[in-house]
């Protein structure tokens, strides 16, 4: 690999830290090589973390890379992560962990100036006053928060939604498949098989967490709901909006390695709404869905014809109701899952705070 790193001249980021080194930032690093290796002018990689360790790279992340996961684990999770302190303003730090220690570092690290790329849901999607001083901080130092890999993966939901907004559209109600697991689940899912043996391919092929539950749980979803309705300007608190989670209470309950053997409890109550879609001639989605004040989350029998209804694989479906979109709601669909796409967006928003502060500082 060609360790050389192509400066944005002084106006650039001085220095590129990622915090997380599974598979969205192993992607994450890949892509940047990539990109590196084609002479795309990039921010220098200064080091890596995880929960084990921090290991410098000096521009070149392959072996370090390598080093992290060979690492032994430490007692205190949290120390690694404290490397962020040694950044300065204008350096930029990306979070592809689910961290909630890491999260909540995330307004600090704004107020000192240290630009935050994140596919981290836990803070804009977490505790309102979290989202606000985020806000407040950026608008005070000047750094950015770059948070497009958090919903989509780095479809273009959020940048479309501050765009209408910012020209003066009033955002209705966005609804949408927002989780590329469960849109892949309910795509496979045809009841002549059990729902928990399509959840064991979806955990096999990685289209899941580790834990399927927190998939089926519909949490991730009610994160970015959160996230959706703080970028709309829509009026929503953490408690407002209702889940309908597919995880019964006594599989909810059971240690990882005892719920996955314990699966087939999903299966009856799942089956029973698949027969009742289809005696209605629909088809069953989960679905998001969040306006002023209320939102929710859950499984929903739509008619086949509907704007969420279609799609295919893990891809993510929104519609977006506001008032330039009355009659018919903008749509916006693509891969909502995977690592490399969710890497490309976070690389994507460092590239595009790089530029910025070119532009700013000419």
């Amino acid at each position: 690999m060609n360790a050389q790193v192509v400066e944005l001249g002084h106006a650039a980021p001085r220095r590129l830290a990622l915090l997380g080194t599974g598979t969205v930032g192993t992607a994450f690093v890949a892509r940047y090589q990539a990109l590196q290796s084609r002479g795309l002018a990039l921010p220098r990689f200064h080091w890596l973390a995880n929960s084990r360790a921090v290991l410098a790279c000096d521009g070149a992340p392959e072996q370090p890379l390598h080093a992290l996961r060979c690492a032994p684990r430490l007692g205190d999770a949290a120390a690694p992560w404290k490397q962020v302190d040694s950044l300065h303003a204008g350096d930029v730090v990306v979070d592809a962990t689910a961290s909630e220690t890491v999260a909540a570092e995330h307004a600090q690290w704004l107020a000192r100036g240290v630009h935050v790329v994140t596919a981290n849901k836990l803070g804009q999607g977490a505790h309102a006053q979290r989202a606000v001083q985020i806000a407040a901080h950026c608008a005070d130092s000047g750094a950015r928060y770059g948070d497009s890999a958090t919903v989509g993966a780095g479809l273009p939901l959020l940048s479309s939604l501050r765009a209408l907004v910012e020209g003066g559209d009033r955002i209705l109600r966005i609804e949408g498949v927002l989780s590329g697991s469960l849109a892949w689940l309910f795509h496979r899912y045809d009841g002549s098989q059990p729902f928990s043996l399509a959840v064991r391919e979806a955990l096999d092929a990685g289209f899941t967490e580790p834990d399927p539950r927190l998939d089926l749980s519909g949490e991730d979803v009610r994160r970015k709901l959160l996230i959706l309705a703080r970028a709309s300007g829509l009026d929503l608190a953490d408690g407002q909006v209702q889940v309908d989670s597919l995880v019964p209470a006594a599989l909810a309950t059971l240690p990882h390695a005892q719920a996955l053997e314990q699966l087939a409890q999903l299966d009856a109550p799942l089956h029973q709404r698949w027969l009742r879609a289809r005696e209605a001639g629909e088809v069953l989605r989960f679905i998001g869905c969040v306006e002023a004040g209320a939102a929710r989350v859950g499984v929903q029998s739509l008619a086949v014809d509907h704007p969420l209804a279609s799609g295919a694989g893990t891809d993510n479906r929104v519609a977006i109701h506001s008032d330039r979109y009355r009659d018919q709601p903008l749509l916006i669909q693509g891969p909502g899952a995977g690592a490399e796409v969710t890497a490309a967006a976070l690389l994507d928003d460092v590239l595009r705070i790089a530029r910025k502060e070119t532009i700013e500082r000419c």
